[in-house]
């Protein structure tokens, strides 16, 4: 459990970043880095009742960054395409949100993991950014950044944690579902997660 803790304050942490212009994807990274801890180590946002606030920054920095679109697209692979505009809105929103609310509140447990660049590919408009992650108990976790150009920046649209693709890992369960009932049983189980999010959001608020 806490490797997984681990891994999902990297995810969130490492993909946000402030607008740029367009340069070396890993400078992009760790601009963001700097910037969520600025956020998590501010003293006015680790007040208890601050806590909806510094989620929601953090939230909204992410949305700069990372191309929801681009990662609901891949999510849902050949169902995708059946899709109309306005279900792909839909779905690449409630997708972003389910993520974002996911993956915060494990942000929030960073403790000061060490994270090592270990260098970057580019090809085209395309680009992979290799990191590690170093626990507490110098156990190294190798985690890889997918990111192209658009624009004038890199949007991040695909994490490899040890050689594994979380989008790929979201493909499978999304096609599952689709295949064995269908895709609005699969908007309506997002749904209802993302209701689960709010409430348990609310009482760790009310704490």
């Amino acid at each position: 459990m806490k490797r997984v803790m681990a891994i999902g304050v990297v995810w969130l942490l490492m993909v946000v970043g402030p607008p740029v212009e367009a340069g070396i994807p890993t400078d992009q990274l760790k601009s963001g880095t700097d910037r969520v801890l600025k956020l998590l180590q501010d003293p006015e946002l680790k007040k208890p009742w601050k806590v909806d606030e510094r989620r929601k920054q953090i939230r909204s920095v992410a949305n700069e960054i990372f191309d929801w679109q681009e990662t609901g697209k891949r999510a849902l692979a050949r169902h995708w395409q059946a899709r109309t505009p306005q279900q792909r809105e839909e779905f690449s929103t409630l997708f972003a949100d389910l993520i974002e609310r996911s993956y915060v509140s494990k942000i929030e447990a960073y403790s000061g993991e060490k994270i090592l660049y270990l260098g970057e590919a580019i090809e085209g408009d395309q680009a992979t950014v290799h990191t590690k992650l170093v626990t507490k108990s110098n156990t190294e976790i190798p985690i890889d950044y997918r990111m192209h150009a658009r624009g004038d920046k890199w949007l991040v649209y695909d994490v490899l944690i040890e050689g594994v693709s979380l989008i790929s890992n979201y493909r499978t369960q999304f096609n599952k579902i689709i295949t064995t009932s269908s895709y609005q049983e699969l908007v309506k189980k997002m749904k209802s997660k993302q209701e689960e999010f709010i409430q348990e959001e609310k009482r760790t608020s009310q704490r």
